[in-house]
């Protein structure tokens, strides 16, 4: 997806600019087990933007998924840098998502397409408490964002 029309609504995405991978970090190390930290995965899901219906459409569908995720990005050729959006029916899959999108939005093609998410997700300790339905599903939206990153 791209248009200068769309890059209102990533610009309203504070995943990535605001709230930083680095606060995210700081936060978990903060949080004391995994019940707090679950409430603020979720917390950070309702960070995420509502995706307009237009886009809940088959080809930004994420397959893989225990639940319905969709997933769309623009792409800014003059600062070199991919912006992403990713919704949820599920409020944990959206915390999830923003954790992601924390990492990744606001980055270079390049560096999105580069970033071991498994390491994030090691430190965050955070597929130990998923079901392995769920953890499959994380790993298919982060190589959906990927693949599409190394695209561009």
């Amino acid at each position: 997806m791209t248009g200068v029309s769309e890059k209102a609504l990533f610009q309203s995405n504070p995943l990535g600019s605001t709230t930083t991978l680095d606060e995210v970090r700081e936060n978990f190390e903060f949080l004391d087990d995994w019940e707090e930290r679950y409430g603020y995965v979720i917390d950070l899901g309702k960070q995420i933007p509502k995706m307009p219906d237009q886009y809940r459409i088959e080809d930004n569908y994420v397959h893989g998924c225990q639940s319905q995720v969709w997933f769309i990005h623009y792409f800014d050729p003059e600062s070199n840098k991919l912006y992403l959006l990713v919704d949820s029916d599920a409020m944990i899959v959206r915390g999830l998502a923003a954790v992601v999108l924390t990492a990744l939005s606001g980055k270079s093609p390049q560096d999105v397409a580069a970033f071991d998410m498994d390491k994030l997700f090691q430190d965050l300790d955070l597929l130990r408490h998923l079901s392995p339905t769920r953890g499959n599903g994380l790993r298919s939206m982060v190589q959906k964002i990927q693949t599409t990153a190394a695209g561009l």
